[in-house]
């Protein structure tokens, strides 16, 4: 990971450089982000997580290695060198496994790390800040700080039998919940400068008594709160002033940067601060997938106007069907039941990700595109219901296709990251 290094040295040395992290498993946001990085000539760094990917294939039903052959499958498809798509594990740890004994869930990390390091993954985010079933709780900072520092042995000992890149590792206990908070926000807290230099000490410490010396200094980022999330349906604003001690303290250390996770719907001014402010690696997830599902909608309204068409997808009725019929995954974060068609289809955590690989889901997707690709869509349309594109169409010469519209949707909200991090 000589190459994220640099970025980072560069922004150590005041240049404002950044990278912004993909956390999806969609391909049709990935393929956007990826045709984003071959115009912009920039690197694209995507992140699975340990609930989205593992070694029993977790929600995706892909382990590491299938899901490198099918980020890499996706960047041939585009023509975006392999060498500029790098992969990251978010969250790696015994998060899946926390309601297992502490050690049957550690030694299930253990084999995590060690399959995504083996597959190529070379940023690791070793993440063991939640208690597991006979655990303390909250854990002492020391107990996670020695089980990250067991993860980052078993990280090394993988790259050391894989060969290639060394890998390089985040750390921090201050973690926002994946994927959004579940409840209204009221506050949030920024992490404090004493909490940075702890959390710090104890991972060096850690490293050190595992006999980790030469891998510490590629631990390049620390997470925190900055004062940054999302809720079902707010976003709590980044606030340069409630974290200028916070980025104070990173500024003045030679080694690490912050990495600022739910960073979704932030405004392009909020993303370029918190690049400025020493939160040089920005997470984005649920709010790309936001707008591929605003932009589907957006299509399918489209496809309801036209005339003559004999099987329409009614994509939308579709999916909240579904949805409503497994509710496995929204069913713990939506509780209001007033509120439930609302959330099911708009929310900012947006848990109709989860559905979009069903195979109803996914078969009328498949018929929404088939049946506005078999005939030339009215501007007229376009213009009702989806009008950035369509004054991109009128400004820039977009391509006024159903898969240029989905692709330039999605990477509406990919491009203040792109930009904010100095491309």
């Amino acid at each position: 990971m000589k190459a994220l290094v640099d970025i980072l040295a560069r922004h150590k040395r005041g240049e404002g450089a950044g990278i912004y992290s993909l956390c999806t498993a969609h391909p049709w946001v990935i393929e956007a982000a990826m045709h984003e990085a071959k115009n912009t000539g920039t690197p694209l760094l995507i992140e699975a997580t340990c609930n989205q990917v593992n070694q029993y294939g977790g929600y995706t039903g892909m382990t590491p290695v299938a899901f490198r052959d099918f980020v890499h499958a996706i960047a041939d498809r585009v023509g975006l060198a392999r060498e500029r798509v790098w992969l990251g594990g978010d969250h790696l740890g015994p998060n899946v496994w926390q309601k297992e004994p502490a050690e049957a869930a550690m030694q299930r990390a253990d084999e995590l790390v060690d399959q995504y390091v083996a597959a190529g993954f070379r940023k690791i985010h070793l993440d063991c800040s939640m208690a597991c079933a006979d655990d303390p709780a909250p854990l002492p900072e020391a107990l996670i700080a020695s089980r990250a520092a067991r993860l980052a042995g078993i990280a090394e000992r993988a790259w050391q039998r894989a060969g290639g890149e060394a890998p390089v590792y985040v750390i921090g206990t201050e973690v926002p919940i994946p994927g959004g908070a579940a409840e209204e926000l009221q506050q949030l807290t920024v992490t404090s400068p004493e909490a940075v230099a702890f959390t710090i000490e104890t991972h060096r410490k850690a490293f050190a008594a595992a006999a980790l010396d030469s891998a510490w200094p590629r631990v390049i980022a620390l997470v925190v709160q900055p004062g940054v999330e999302f809720d079902l349906h707010k976003v709590v604003d980044y606030q340069p002033d409630k974290a200028r001690t916070l980025a104070a303290c990173i500024e003045r250390d030679p080694q690490f940067v912050f990495e600022a996770h739910s960073t979704d719907y932030q405004t392009a001014e909020n993303l370029a601060a918190l690049v400025r402010d020493h939160f040089a690696i920005l997470k984005v997830g649920p709010g790309a997938t936001f707008a591929l599902r605003e932009t589907l909608w957006a299509l399918a309204a489209i496809e309801s106007e036209l005339p003559g068409l004999a099987h329409p997808s009614r994509l939308p009725e579709v999916a909240l069907r579904v949805m409503r019929e497994n509710p496995a995954q929204w069913r713990g974060h939506y509780h209001d039941a007033a509120n439930e068609s609302l959330d099911l289809a708009y929310s900012l955590s947006d848990r109709i990700r989860y559905y979009w690989p069903h195979p109803e889901v996914a078969q009328s997707c498949a018929r929404l595109l088939e049946n506005l690709r078999s005939r030339s869509l009215p501007l007229t349309l376009v213009s009702q219901y989806l009008p950035r594109q369509y004054a991109a169409i009128r400004v820039r010469g977009l391509d006024p296709s159903v898969d240029a519209l989905l692709r330039d949707g999605v990477a509406e909200s990919i491009r203040p990251y792109v930009r904010a991090c100095g491309a």
